[in-house]
């Protein structure tokens, strides 16, 4: 049975466990009364939040709402409460439609909103799309995503045995068809000119500083002054590119290798930097993840927001994805290193973005 579907009330032992808890924080609350939160009182809020009842979902959500301790907080909470609660203890969060977006309160509902859409939950229940549709009309970022997940999105949150991080070549080229080098691409990739947009580069690169992975990402985008031939676009073209990660290319053992990927395993891929965080990071929250995978995969391609969601699936389709690794002092291939180039539909744009996670000391990378 669901988490979320009715079911009978909580027995004796949540009774129990429920009470404690709340007696616990209420100490707590008490003994650091304006004082910066301390973890004892995170912990504590986490437990009030995983323990299945009403009154426990309504006294974590005042609670997190009071505390003002900023999104991480909020968000984990959000996730906790939607993982664990049921659909009918989390109705009454949104009796009252609010009168604007700002302020923790609101942000804890609209997280929770997003945390439900992820799991196919929430929708046609009446108060629950009432306060969604007024978000929508107040603007909240989170409201632009839709309330079930699209098909494109279908490997948020899965793990699959034996799928973790791509760190080899060997691994790259077992899960992806390798694009074959050619002669043309060296050639196309030196009439390339950079098209500088700092603000498509923060938009691609958010997942990863969102997550707190270890390098500062690196996102660039190059046009051509002739339309490049597909069969070109692939690692000898990409070598050509004056890129911070391919920096030395050449002076390590080994040889960088393109392959053909799709739209939902770039997604993917966005999705998790910031939903699982770094290695020296923090996760996200789903709601929030999937916003920021979405504005990089935008950026990628280059879209104005204000494109609707399935039409980017479709245009996405139209562009062609590649990713790729190289041996420098960017690649670690010990925790993550992710890199992807998207060549536009007109074939006269790339867009690279390449992250690294690594606990590494003392590498060159700034």
């Amino acid at each position: 049975m669901s988490r979320n579907e009715e079911t009978p009330g909580d027995g004796a032992s949540d009774r129990h466990v429920r009470e404690r808890s709340l007696a616990d924080l209420q100490r707590l609350c008490q003994s650091v009364a304006g004082e910066p939160l301390r973890g004892d009182v995170a912990r504590t809020v986490g437990r009030i939040a995983e323990t299945p009842s009403r009154d426990s979902v309504t006294f974590a959500a005042d609670l997190v709402s009071r505390l003002g301790e900023g999104d991480r907080l909020l968000r984990s909470v959000a996730a906790k409460l939607v993982k664990v609660q049921h659909l009918r203890n989390l109705e009454p969060l949104f009796d009252d439609v609010p009168d604007g977006i700002g302020g923790p309160s609101v942000e804890l509902r609209a997280c929770v909103l997003g945390e439900l859409a992820l799991i196919g939950s929430g929708t046609g229940r009446r108060s629950l799309d009432a306060y969604a549709e007024k978000l929508g009309e107040l603007g909240h970022p989170l409201a632009r995503l839709p309330r079930t997940r699209l098909d494109i999105e279908h490997r948020f949150t899965v793990r699959v045995r034996g799928l973790g991080s791509v760190k080899t070549a060997k691994q790259l080229r077992s899960r992806f068809p390798e694009v074959p080098s050619t002669e043309g691409g060296t050639v196309a990739a030196r009439g390339a000119g950079e098209a500088r947009d700092d603000g498509r580069a923060n938009a691609a690169t958010r997942p990863f500083r969102a997550g707190g992975w270890a390098r500062e990402p690196e996102a660039r985008v190059f046009t051509l002054p002739s339309p490049l031939s597909s069969d070109d676009f692939g690692i000898s073209f990409i070598k050509e590119l004056p890129l911070r990660c391919l920096a030395g290319e050449g002076s390590r053992r080994g040889s960088a290798v393109a392959c053909a990927t799709t739209p939902d395993d770039v997604l993917n891929e966005l999705f998790s930097a910031s939903y699982v965080g770094g290695v020296n990071g923090q996760g996200q929250g789903g709601a929030y993840a999937r916003l920021y995978a979405w504005q990089s995969l935008y950026a990628l391609m280059g879209l104005p927001m204000a494109v609707p969601l399935l039409e980017a699936v479709r245009r996405a389709a139209d562009h062609r994805w590649l990713r790729f690794m190289a041996f420098t002092d960017w690649f670690h291939h010990d925790t993550s290193d992710l890199a992807f180039a998207v060549l536009d539909p007109t074939r006269t744009r790339v867009a690279v973005l390449a992250a690294t996670d690594t606990d590494v000391d003392g590498d060159v990378l700034g």
